[in-house]
């Protein structure tokens, strides 16, 4: 898969489609999160971070392109361990050879309550029914398309806990401009009345640290000071001279 490939896929109308949507809705999730270093890995044509604030921000993937700043394998980081404030996987594990190696690389970068944004196609969705009728030789369809049950399980096991979610690009998975806006009355009633079966979805995640505080009884095994015993002796000396 080239990243010229994926470049004149995302400039076709269909593309455009999915493209739209992910931006919108990656640019929401990320503003809100802070931090001092930011990761966009895979898709370097794109620009997710560009809402973002976070000081040092980079894209990240493996052949040359426009826009890399860091060249590198995304199951094999080249980041210190709880270094990261925010990963985004944009269609990565999905197209990935090793994507649980992706995530577990993400989670040893991320730091404590550090954020994991993915995007990827639902193949419970009519884009998912295009990918079984596809010839599987370009993109986006020779992926292994990842369900949000499952992939949800993959991030429980490594303690990164889903954070929030959300569908879409309702409509079929047709070229033709003129039927991909003949086609939008499913955009907007998909959240109301099909929620789940979006042809894209997104997830950020959080990375959950346990932590173990031991609490240590108050045990005293020193005798009070002198001093704190003087107001008492002094009463009893009063008592005896009275008498």
């Amino acid at each position: 898969m080239s990243i010229t490939e994926i470049e004149d896929w995302l400039q076709s109308p269909q593309g455009n489609y999915v493209f739209a949507w992910e931006q919108a809705r990656v640019d929401q999730v990320v503003a809100d999160i802070f931090g001092f270093n930011a990761v966009q890995i895979g898709l370097p044509c794109c620009d997710f971070l560009r809402s973002n604030r976070m000081p040092w921000r980079v894209r990240c993937d493996e052949p040359p392109a426009a826009g890399i700043a860091v060249r590198a394998c995304a199951w094999e980081l080249p980041f210190d361990s709880a270094s990261i404030d925010l990963v985004v996987l944009p269609h990565v594990l999905e197209f990935s050879p090793q994507p649980h190696q992706v995530l577990r690389e993400v989670e040893r970068v991320l730091v404590p309550e550090g954020s994991v944004v993915v995007t990827g196609f639902n193949p419970y969705s009519l884009w998912g029914l295009r990918r079984r009728l596809a010839r599987r030789h370009h993109y986006p369809w020779q992926g292994q398309y990842l369900s949000v049950p499952r992939l949800k399980d993959w991030l429980t096991l490594l303690s990164l806990k889903t954070q929030a979610g959300a569908f879409g690009c309702y409509g079929p998975a047709v070229t033709d401009p003129r039927w991909i806006q003949r086609w939008s009355f499913m955009d907007k009633a998909g959240d109301r009345w099909w929620p789940f079966v979006g042809g894209v979805y997104l997830l950020q995640a959080v990375k959950r640290v346990r932590g173990m505080r031991l609490i240590m009884p108050r045990w005293r095994s020193t005798k009070a000071p002198a001093k704190r015993l003087a107001p008492a002796v002094q009463k009893q000396r009063k008592e005896a001279i009275e008498q």
